[in-house]
């Protein structure tokens, strides 16, 4: 059974910083692309960055380039989002996310990834 379960959201005043993680069981995600995507209240979900099998390319939304930072570690089946620079804006659910594509591309889109963490909440307080 594959699952992704994220951890590491909470409450943080603005300016603050957050690292979530995204650790996969079930499957290996060395090969696979990975993302994360967030969800405000009343709002839809919304692409925040992706990264390649290796590491080696990253994809960010327009909001969160130069904050935020993707990253991963294949040997511990885990994936990274240092958010820093936090704004009342980025309050949310995160999610993580796994294209499960050998060696794919990067996508921001949501219908592309196979596999979904239950969510992590951030709340930037102003």
């Amino acid at each position: 059974q594959v699952q992704l379960v994220e951890s590491g959201g909470g409450l943080v005043q603005a300016g603050g910083s957050l690292r979530l993680s995204c650790a996969a069981s079930g499957v290996s995600i060395r090969t696979y692309v990975m993302a994360w995507f967030r969800q405000a209240p009343g709002k839809e979900r919304e692409f925040v960055a992706t990264i390649n099998w290796s590491g080696g390319r990253t994809s960010y939304a327009d909001s969160v380039k130069g904050r935020f930072t993707i990253s991963r570690d294949n040997a511990k089946n885990t994936v990274y989002l240092q958010m820093n620079s936090l704004k009342p804006e980025d309050t949310a659910v995160y999610y993580c996310a796994g294209r499960m594509v050998v060696y794919g591309d990067l996508t921001e889109y949501e219908g592309e990834y196979r596999y979904w963490g239950q969510g992590t909440q951030v709340t930037v307080s102003s």
